[in-house]
C-alpha cells in the first residue's frame, strides 16, 4: 500500500519553477503555491535534498562518531497533523531543527551514511528511516510512509529531479500544476519535471491524464488537476 500521491507545483507559461527569474517579475509564486498547499490538506510533504538545504539552519554534524548505530528507523515522532520529508541519500543536510513550520522533518537515508551523520540526526530530534543504497526504492520509501507514520495523502513538491523521478516510478496518481502569468524563457532553468543525464530516456509509464478541475485564480494564475493513469514501467 501507498499514499496517494499529488505533484503540486507553481510554475511559469514554460514550466520553470524558479520564481526569481520570472518576468514579468512576481511575488506571487511562492504565496500561492502555500494558498494551493493547504487547499490539498496532505498529511505530509515531500521535497529533495536541494530544496530541504534551503531550510536547514545548522552548519555541519560532527566528522566521527564513538557509537555505533543500527541501520534501522529511528521516529521520535509518530503522530503530527503533518510531516516534511526529506530525501537525502548521503545524508548532507545538518539541521539544527527538528521541524519546518511545525511539521516534524523525517529524512530518507541511504544505508551507507555516517554514524556521526545520524548522531547528529538524533541531537535534532529529527526522524530518519533508511530508504536504499545506491539509489531510494521510491515506492519501497512511500510504503514505509504509509504503514509506518500513517500518511495517506502526500504531496510530491520537488524539485524536479525528484518529480521527475516519482513520476518516471509511476507513483504519482495527480498533478496539481498552477501557471502564473510569467515566463522564465531561458535555457537549463529548473523545471517542473527533469532527470538526471542517465534518465534522460527513461519515459514515465504514464497511459491517461484526465484533467478533473480547473480554477482562474486572481492575478491571472490557471490552476490544472489532473488524475494520472500509470501502466507498467518498461
Amino acid at each position: 500500500m501507498k499514499p496517494y500521491v499529488i505533484c503540486h507545483m507553481v510554475a511559469s507559461l514554460d514550466g520553470r519553477i524558479l520564481h526569481s527569474r520570472w518576468r514579468p517579475e512576481t511575488r506571487d509564486g511562492g504565496t500561492l503555491f502555500e494558498r494551493l498547499h493547504e487547499r490539498l490538506a496532505g498529511d505530509a510533504w515531500l521535497i529533495g535534498r536541494v530544496t530541504g538545504e534551503e531550510f536547514a539552519k545548522g552548519s555541519t554534524y560532527p566528522a566521527r562518531s564513538e557509537q555505533v548505530y543500527p541501520r534501522e528507523p529511528w521516529l521520535p515522532r509518530r503522530q503530527a497533523p503533518a510531516f516534511g520529508i526529506v530525501l537525502d541519500l548521503h545524508g548532507r543536510i545538518a539541521w539544527g531543527r527538528a521541524d519546518i513550520g511545525g511539521d516534524p522533518i523525517v529524512v530518507v537515508l541511504g544505508s551507507q551514511v555516517s554514524d556521526a551523520h545520524l548522531e547528529g540526526l538524533r541531537r535534532d530530534g529529527v526522524s530518519y528511516f533508511f530508504g536504499g543504497e545506491g539509489a531510494l526504492d521510491l515506492a519501497a520509501v512511500l510504503q514505509f510512509l504509509y504503514e509506518q507514520l500513517g500518511i495517506r495523502r502526500l504531496l510530491i513538491e520537488g524539485g524536479g529531479h525528484v518529480n521527475g523521478a516519482f513520476l518516471r516510478a509511476g507513483l504519482i496518481d495527480e498533478i496539481s500544476l498552477a501557471l502564473c502569468p510569467a515566463v522564465d524563457g531561458a535555457q537549463g532553468a529548473p523545471s517542473v519535471f527533469d532527470s538526471a543525464a542517465q534518465d534522460a530516456e527513461q519515459r514515465a509509464p504514464l497511459t491517461r491524464m484526465q484533467l478533473t478541475s480547473s480554477e482562474v485564480l486572481e492575478g491571472g494564475a490557471v490552476w490544472l488537476r489532473y488524475r494520472l493513469e500509470n501502466g507498467t514501467r518498461s
